[in-house]
Protein backbone atom coordinates (compact mmCIF):
# COMPACT_ATOMS: atom_id res chain seq x y z
CA UNK A 1 0.00 0.00 0.00
CA UNK A 2 1.23 3.48 -0.77
CA UNK A 3 0.08 7.07 -0.97
CA UNK A 4 0.24 6.67 -4.73
CA UNK A 5 -0.82 3.30 -6.06
CA UNK A 6 1.96 1.80 -8.15
CA UNK A 7 0.53 -1.72 -8.19
CA UNK A 8 -2.21 -3.41 -10.16
CA UNK A 9 -4.45 -3.87 -7.12
CA UNK A 10 -7.81 -2.11 -7.06
CA UNK A 11 -8.37 0.76 -4.66
CA UNK A 12 -10.85 0.73 -1.82
CA UNK A 13 -10.23 4.40 -0.90
CA UNK A 14 -8.81 7.19 -3.02
CA UNK A 15 -8.45 10.89 -2.27
CA UNK A 16 -7.42 12.89 -5.34
CA UNK A 17 -6.02 16.43 -5.04
CA UNK A 18 -8.17 17.09 -1.99
CA UNK A 19 -8.10 20.61 -0.50
CA UNK A 20 -10.00 22.25 2.34
CA UNK A 21 -10.50 25.97 2.88
CA UNK A 22 -12.94 27.68 5.23
CA UNK A 23 -12.36 31.26 4.04
CA UNK A 24 -13.04 31.09 0.32
CA UNK A 25 -9.54 30.01 -0.65
CA UNK A 26 -7.51 32.63 1.23
CA UNK A 27 -5.93 29.88 3.31
CA UNK A 28 -6.04 26.08 3.28
CA UNK A 29 -6.09 23.51 6.07
CA UNK A 30 -5.42 20.72 3.54
CA UNK A 31 -3.91 21.36 0.11
CA UNK A 32 -3.60 19.01 -2.91
CA UNK A 33 -3.61 15.85 -0.81
CA UNK A 34 -3.44 12.47 -2.57
CA UNK A 35 -4.02 9.22 -0.74
CA UNK A 36 -4.74 5.67 -1.82
CA UNK A 37 -5.59 2.56 0.17
CA UNK A 38 -5.53 -0.62 -1.88
CA UNK A 39 -8.31 -3.17 -1.58
CA UNK A 40 -7.24 -6.42 0.08
CA UNK A 41 -10.36 -8.62 0.22
CA UNK A 42 -10.49 -11.23 3.01
CA UNK A 43 -7.35 -9.65 4.49
CA UNK A 44 -8.01 -5.98 5.09
CA UNK A 45 -5.37 -3.67 6.44
CA UNK A 46 -4.78 -1.28 9.30
CA UNK A 47 -3.73 2.24 8.32
CA UNK A 48 -2.74 4.77 10.99
CA UNK A 49 -2.63 8.54 10.47
CA UNK A 50 -0.42 10.69 12.68
CA UNK A 51 0.10 14.43 12.70
CA UNK A 52 0.02 17.57 14.80
CA UNK A 53 -3.29 18.76 16.22
CA UNK A 54 -5.21 20.78 13.65
CA UNK A 55 -3.54 19.32 10.58
CA UNK A 56 -6.76 17.78 9.27
CA UNK A 57 -6.61 14.12 10.32
CA UNK A 58 -10.21 14.03 11.51
CA UNK A 59 -11.30 15.95 8.42
CA UNK A 60 -9.95 13.16 6.22
CA UNK A 61 -12.06 10.64 8.13
CA UNK A 62 -15.14 12.80 7.68
CA UNK A 63 -14.47 12.89 3.93
CA UNK A 64 -14.29 9.10 3.74
CA UNK A 65 -17.40 8.72 5.90
CA UNK A 66 -19.32 11.10 3.63
CA UNK A 67 -19.89 13.56 6.50
CA UNK A 68 -18.01 16.43 4.84
CA UNK A 69 -17.22 17.48 1.29
CA UNK A 70 -13.76 18.91 0.49
CA UNK A 71 -13.47 22.37 -1.02
CA UNK A 72 -11.77 20.78 -4.02
CA UNK A 73 -10.78 17.31 -5.16
CA UNK A 74 -12.45 13.90 -5.21
CA UNK A 75 -13.10 11.26 -2.57
CA UNK A 76 -13.77 7.80 -4.01
CA UNK A 77 -14.62 4.39 -2.59
CA UNK A 78 -14.14 1.54 -5.05
CA UNK A 79 -13.52 4.22 -7.70
CA UNK A 80 -16.97 5.74 -7.20
CA UNK A 81 -18.09 8.91 -5.42
CA UNK A 82 -19.23 8.34 -1.86
CA UNK A 83 -22.93 7.73 -1.32
CA UNK A 84 -25.07 6.47 1.52
CA UNK A 85 -24.98 2.90 0.25
CA UNK A 86 -21.24 2.55 0.95
CA UNK A 87 -20.48 0.40 3.98
CA UNK A 88 -18.42 2.68 6.20
CA UNK A 89 -18.47 2.57 10.01
CA UNK A 90 -17.07 5.26 12.28
CA UNK A 91 -16.04 5.32 15.93
CA UNK A 92 -15.46 8.76 17.44
CA UNK A 93 -13.42 9.84 20.45
CA UNK A 94 -16.61 11.20 22.02
CA UNK A 95 -19.06 8.56 23.19
CA UNK A 96 -21.61 8.21 20.39
CA UNK A 97 -24.14 5.78 21.86
CA UNK A 98 -27.77 6.81 22.28
CA UNK A 99 -28.02 7.19 26.07
CA UNK A 100 -31.79 6.56 26.26
CA UNK A 101 -31.34 3.11 24.73
CA UNK A 102 -29.85 -0.07 26.16
CA UNK A 103 -26.52 -1.52 25.09
CA UNK A 104 -28.40 -4.24 23.21
CA UNK A 105 -30.59 -1.76 21.36
CA UNK A 106 -27.61 0.46 20.50
CA UNK A 107 -25.60 -2.43 19.08
CA UNK A 108 -28.53 -3.81 17.06
CA UNK A 109 -29.55 -0.42 15.65
CA UNK A 110 -28.17 -1.01 12.16
CA UNK A 111 -30.14 -4.25 11.87
CA UNK A 112 -33.31 -2.42 12.91
CA UNK A 113 -32.80 0.01 10.02
CA UNK A 114 -32.32 -2.96 7.70
CA UNK A 115 -35.69 -4.39 8.72
CA UNK A 116 -34.30 -7.47 10.48
CA UNK A 117 -36.83 -9.02 12.86
CA UNK A 118 -36.33 -8.49 16.60
CA UNK A 119 -35.35 -12.06 17.46
CA UNK A 120 -32.62 -12.26 14.81
CA UNK A 121 -31.16 -8.83 15.48
CA UNK A 122 -30.98 -9.49 19.22
CA UNK A 123 -29.25 -12.83 18.65
CA UNK A 124 -26.70 -11.26 16.32
CA UNK A 125 -26.18 -8.31 18.64
CA UNK A 126 -25.55 -10.61 21.61
CA UNK A 127 -22.84 -12.44 19.67
CA UNK A 128 -20.97 -9.17 19.16
CA UNK A 129 -21.68 -7.97 22.70
CA UNK A 130 -20.11 -11.14 24.10
CA UNK A 131 -17.13 -10.78 21.76
CA UNK A 132 -16.34 -7.25 22.98
CA UNK A 133 -16.70 -8.22 26.64
CA UNK A 134 -20.03 -6.58 27.43
CA UNK A 135 -22.05 -9.68 28.33
CA UNK A 136 -24.07 -8.93 31.45
CA UNK A 137 -24.37 -5.25 30.53
CA UNK A 138 -26.70 -5.61 27.54
CA UNK A 139 -29.78 -4.26 29.34
CA UNK A 140 -28.04 -1.27 30.91
CA UNK A 141 -28.47 2.20 29.44
CA UNK A 142 -25.53 3.11 27.21
CA UNK A 143 -24.51 6.19 29.16
CA UNK A 144 -21.88 7.38 31.62
CA UNK A 145 -21.54 6.61 34.56
CA UNK A 146 -23.77 3.54 34.15
CA UNK A 147 -21.02 2.27 31.86
CA UNK A 148 -17.36 3.25 31.95
CA UNK A 149 -15.64 5.07 29.11
CA UNK A 150 -14.04 1.86 27.88
CA UNK A 151 -17.39 0.06 27.94
CA UNK A 152 -19.04 2.86 25.95
CA UNK A 153 -16.34 2.59 23.30
CA UNK A 154 -16.92 -1.17 23.20
CA UNK A 155 -20.59 -0.40 22.47
CA UNK A 156 -19.56 1.87 19.58
CA UNK A 157 -17.17 -0.71 18.15
CA UNK A 158 -19.76 -3.49 18.47
CA UNK A 159 -22.39 -1.35 16.73
CA UNK A 160 -20.03 -0.61 13.86
CA UNK A 161 -19.00 -4.28 13.50
CA UNK A 162 -22.59 -5.50 13.39
CA UNK A 163 -23.25 -3.12 10.51
CA UNK A 164 -20.60 -5.18 8.65
CA UNK A 165 -18.58 -2.28 7.23
CA UNK A 166 -15.87 -2.75 4.64
CA UNK A 167 -14.18 0.34 6.08
CA UNK A 168 -13.94 1.16 9.77
CA UNK A 169 -12.89 4.72 10.59
CA UNK A 170 -11.63 5.40 14.12
CA UNK A 171 -10.95 8.95 15.29
CA UNK A 172 -8.80 8.76 18.45
CA UNK A 173 -11.26 6.24 19.94
CA UNK A 174 -9.11 5.55 23.00
CA UNK A 175 -7.88 9.09 23.62
CA UNK A 176 -10.09 9.73 26.66
CA UNK A 177 -9.43 6.39 28.37
CA UNK A 178 -7.11 5.65 31.27
CA UNK A 179 -3.88 3.81 30.48
CA UNK A 180 -4.99 0.34 31.57
CA UNK A 181 -8.31 0.56 29.72
CA UNK A 182 -6.54 1.89 26.66
CA UNK A 183 -4.20 -1.10 26.61
CA UNK A 184 -7.15 -3.46 26.93
CA UNK A 185 -8.92 -1.73 24.04
CA UNK A 186 -5.82 -1.94 21.85
CA UNK A 187 -5.70 -5.71 22.38
CA UNK A 188 -9.44 -6.00 21.73
CA UNK A 189 -9.15 -4.04 18.49
CA UNK A 190 -6.19 -6.13 17.32
CA UNK A 191 -8.21 -9.31 17.94
CA UNK A 192 -11.30 -7.91 16.20
CA UNK A 193 -9.28 -6.91 13.17
CA UNK A 194 -7.86 -10.41 12.86
CA UNK A 195 -11.37 -11.88 12.99
CA UNK A 196 -13.22 -9.52 10.62
CA UNK A 197 -10.42 -8.08 8.41
CA UNK A 198 -11.95 -4.70 7.65
CA UNK A 199 -9.92 -1.84 6.20
CA UNK A 200 -9.29 0.33 9.27
CA UNK A 201 -8.25 3.98 9.09
CA UNK A 202 -7.14 4.92 12.60
CA UNK A 203 -6.24 8.39 13.88
CA UNK A 204 -4.17 8.67 17.05
CA UNK A 205 -1.53 10.80 18.76
CA UNK A 206 -0.04 7.78 20.54
CA UNK A 207 3.04 6.59 18.64
CA UNK A 208 3.37 3.26 20.48
CA UNK A 209 -0.32 2.58 19.76
CA UNK A 210 0.22 3.42 16.09
CA UNK A 211 3.10 0.95 15.78
CA UNK A 212 1.30 -1.77 17.74
CA UNK A 213 -1.87 -1.64 15.65
CA UNK A 214 -0.79 -0.40 12.22
CA UNK A 215 0.34 -2.05 9.01
CA UNK A 216 1.29 1.33 7.61
CA UNK A 217 1.70 4.72 9.26
CA UNK A 218 1.25 8.01 7.43
CA UNK A 219 2.34 11.35 8.88
CA UNK A 220 0.73 14.66 7.91
CA UNK A 221 2.50 18.01 8.11
CA UNK A 222 0.83 21.09 9.53
CA UNK A 223 -1.42 23.29 7.40
CA UNK A 224 -1.52 23.44 4.48
CA UNK A 225 -1.49 19.71 5.15
CA UNK A 226 -0.56 16.71 3.08
CA UNK A 227 1.24 13.44 3.74
CA UNK A 228 5.01 13.71 3.98
CA UNK A 229 6.06 10.37 5.54
CA UNK A 230 5.06 6.73 5.07
CA UNK A 231 6.42 4.04 7.39
CA UNK A 232 5.66 0.37 6.81
CA UNK A 233 5.34 -1.55 10.06
CA UNK A 234 7.10 -4.85 9.42
CA UNK A 235 5.96 -6.70 12.52
CA UNK A 236 4.24 -10.10 12.76
CA UNK A 237 0.66 -10.19 11.50
CA UNK A 238 -0.63 -11.34 14.90
CA UNK A 239 0.46 -9.04 17.73
CA UNK A 240 0.29 -9.43 21.49
CA UNK A 241 1.67 -7.60 24.50
CA UNK A 242 4.94 -9.48 23.93
CA UNK A 243 5.25 -7.66 20.59
CA UNK A 244 5.87 -4.44 22.51
CA UNK A 245 8.91 -6.01 24.15
CA UNK A 246 10.50 -6.94 20.82
CA UNK A 247 13.60 -4.78 20.16
CA UNK A 248 12.35 -4.16 16.61
CA UNK A 249 9.09 -2.75 17.99
CA UNK A 250 11.12 -0.33 20.12
CA UNK A 251 13.19 0.63 17.07
CA UNK A 252 10.04 1.35 15.06
CA UNK A 253 8.61 3.52 17.84
CA UNK A 254 11.85 5.51 17.94
CA UNK A 255 11.84 5.83 14.15
CA UNK A 256 8.30 7.20 14.11
CA UNK A 257 9.14 9.58 16.98
CA UNK A 258 12.11 10.92 15.00
CA UNK A 259 9.96 11.36 11.89
CA UNK A 260 7.31 13.18 13.92
CA UNK A 261 9.94 15.61 15.23
CA UNK A 262 11.21 16.21 11.69
CA UNK A 263 7.70 16.82 10.37
CA UNK A 264 6.93 19.26 13.21
CA UNK A 265 9.73 21.49 11.94
CA UNK A 266 8.29 21.74 8.43
CA UNK A 267 6.60 25.01 7.54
Amino acid sequence: MSIFNDTEKANIIELKKVSQSYDGGKSYIIKDLDFIVEDKPAQGQFVVILGMSGCGKSTLLRYIAGLQQPTAGDVLIHDEPINNSKRVGMVFQQYSSLPWMSVLDNVSLSLLYKGINEKERREKAMEIIEMVGLAGHEHKFAQYPTLSGGQLQRVAIARSLLANPEILLMDEPFGALDVNTRLQMQDLLADIWLKFHPTVIFVTHDISEAVYLGDDIYIMKSAPSHFVEHIHVDLPFHRTRETKRDPHFVELVQLVEDKMVEVSKLG
